[in-house]
């Protein structure tokens, strides 16, 4: 978790969201985030399980540049952690399970 990952595992947060995920609202924090591509794309990985370091290197960036949009995304969203965000966007329908 020091390193940013997440405390549960992805099958998890996927299976989480799918069962527990609504429709989208107008308090969906997603709608209102105005996240950059890179990091809706960062937070897309982030659903995906992959760690910083394994972001970075798919996106051929340091990882402290994955920290900063890893941070940008949880204070856009309001989320306290990565679980958080990630669960945000299943419920939204930003990234769909699967």
């Amino acid at each position: 978790m020091a390193a940013g990952d997440s405390l549960l595992f992805p099958a998890s947060v996927r299976q989480l969201a799918a069962r527990y995920g609504g429709e989208r609202s107008a308090t969906d924090p997603l709608s209102a985030a105005r996240l950059t591509e890179r990091e809706a794309e960062v937070l897309r990985l982030m659903a995906r399980g992959l760690t910083n370091a394994e972001i970075a290197a798919r996106l051929v960036v340091g990882v402290e540049t994955v920290k900063s949009h890893v941070s940008a995304v949880l204070a856009k969203l309001g989320a306290r952690d990565r679980t958080q965000a990630v669960i945000a966007a299943y419920e939204s329908g930003f990234v769909a399970p699967g």
